[in-house]
């Protein structure tokens, strides 16, 4: 967390005008004013609310924009990318050679907007004494909200790092109290378990028009990420709850039939599709990060296997192809990840540079319903799991060689299976490496040699007994807290494995 905070996050915040279709922030408050003046209306509320989903797209004190972590901390170390233009960092965080001096091991941007949320649970009930336009309801709305979004950046976190510094109030000033130990990752996941249960009981269903059903947080998003997080708990009798909470609710989610219709482009070209829960929407006002990560000289690629190993490749028929890989995921022949730039599955046509606008899928339908599978599994009910697959797959026109035969009783083949089908589905989506390592943990880490095979795959011949080695000890699965931090905070206590 930041050595120093000043106190300038509602001006600075309210004053980043996000012009998507339903203009969610449109309060520019002058310079100089101060939290005293500003929390004064439910506008100010408003501004403040809109304004972490503003931080969410932008990138803090260069640290890189939330999109941009999720995609490194989620794929590098999952065995479906490799470096191009890059950096020491990420190919040392690749290698599996990670330092606590290296810059992605930083968790400030996190933190930034953790803070923000803070700071609307503070000062937001206070506006509904001083504005009596300002109704409980509304307040409620927003207070579920940044819950929802401070639980997410938690949530993520603790996949990443493991353990970190739980902070449920605003650091406001430079006296307040910075040296904080870190909560145990299970702790973590009960906190953010607890703020998501409360965040649907205070969450709207509908906002009315479908740019903020699908940008902002409703009860769908909330229950679909309490989906994700009793996976991580191994609570699959309360995953299955929350995923049908989703399924059975009046939103009318679907799988489009990519048969009919172009569905490249409508789902992600696009975005805000009937296939989406949450989007981060970038817009030509606040461009994505993507087209510089993947086009002309990109930092990420497709790791040369994936069309072939992932997709299927029929050396037969050209034309039959699961839509999910060839210009869609990736460009065959250049392994360019495709997915965050083109316009269409049709032909190679990108969006310009100015015009770089494609989304990042937080949760997507079918993401949701591979969950709801791989809950279905756990509680020995193979053959609904196997169900949900085929239902995917068919929409997608998955080709006969990615098929696995397997029986309704073989819950690691319907494992393996389902974790297959998630590395199709949600390709460079950030993620394929929290996938592995949730499957890995099961049952007391029973299945560390699914991480252990996927290092080894890309590792250097000379570099894989170490690898192997390295990544015996769990610790490694996480990342270090970086040397700042402990400097700055000497409450915390590094991950072992980097000591």
């Amino acid at each position: 967390m930041r050595k120093k905070i000043i106190y300038i996050y509602a001006i600075i915040i309210a004053s980043l005008n996000l012009t998507s279709c339903d203009d969610y922030l449109d309060l520019n408050p002058e310079d100089g004013t101060t939290r005293e003046e500003f929390w004064q209306t439910k506008e100010d509320v408003r501004a403040a609310v809109f304004g972490v989903y503003t931080a969410m797209l932008n990138a803090p004190k260069n640290s890189g924009t939330i999109a941009e972590q999720m995609f490194v901390h989620g794929e590098i170390r999952g065995g479906m990318v490799d470096l191009a233009f890059t950096t020491r960092d990420q190919i040392d965080m690749l290698t599996t050679n990670i330092l606590p001096t290296n810059s992605l091991s930083r968790w400030d941007m996190f933190y930034e907007i953790i803070n923000y949320c803070n700071e609307v649970l503070a000062f937001g009930p206070g506006v509904l004494e001083k504005d009596p336009t300002f109704t409980q309801e509304q307040l409620d709305n927003y207070t579920s909200e940044v819950l929802a979004i401070r639980s997410y950046m938690y949530f993520s976190l603790s996949r990443i790092f493991r353990d970190v510094p739980l902070v449920l109030t605003a650091t406001l000033s430079d006296g307040d109290n910075f040296q904080i130990p870190v909560t145990k990752q299970e702790d973590i996941f009960n906190q953010v378990v607890a703020d998501l249960v409360k965040a649907e009981s205070l969450a709207v269903e509908d906002y009315g028009d479908n740019a903020s059903n699908k940008g902002r947080i409703t009860k769908n998003t909330i229950n679909t990420m309490l989906t994700d997080v009793y996976l991580w708990q191994e609570k699959y009798d309360e995953a299955l709850i929350a995923a049908d909470k989703v399924i059975n609710s009046s939103e009318d989610y679907q799988l489009l039939d990519s048969r009919t219709l172009d569905w490249f482009n409508t789902v992600f070209a696009r975005g805000n599709s009937v296939e989406s829960i949450f989007e981060l929407q970038y817009d030509t006002q606040i461009l994505s990060p993507f087209y510089q990560m993947f086009s002309n000289n990109p930092n990420f690629i497709a790791e040369a296997s994936v069309l072939e190993d992932v997709f299927g490749l029929d050396y037969n028929d050209a034309n039959n192809v699961d839509v999910r890989g060839p210009r869609a995921s990736l460009v065959p022949g250049t392994n360019e990840i495709y997915k965050f730039t083109g316009i269409t599955s049709d032909n190679l046509q990108r969006k310009p540079s100015q015009s770089s606008d494609t989304h990042w899928f937080v949760y997507r339908y079918a993401d949701l319903l591979l969950m709801k599978a791989e809950a279905l599994n756990e509680l020995d009910r193979g053959q609904e799991a196997i169900d949900i697959i085929e239902d995917i797959r068919f929409s997608r026109q998955a080709i006969d060689l990615t098929e696995q035969v397997v029986s309704e009783n073989d819950k690691i083949g319907i494992r393996e299976y389902i974790l297959a089908e998630r590395s199709r589905e949600l390709a460079f989506e950030g993620k394929r490496w929290f996938d592995i390592l949730r499957n890995a943990r099961k049952d007391n880490y029973a299945y560390k040699d699914i991480i252990i095979a996927i290092a080894l795959k890309s590792a250097p011949a000379n570099q894989q007994q170490i690898i192997t080695a390295k990544l015996q000890d769990v610790n490694s699965h996480y990342m270090p807290i970086n040397e700042n931090e402990l400097f700055n905070n000497k409450a915390l206590v590094q991950n072992p494995f980097y000591k």
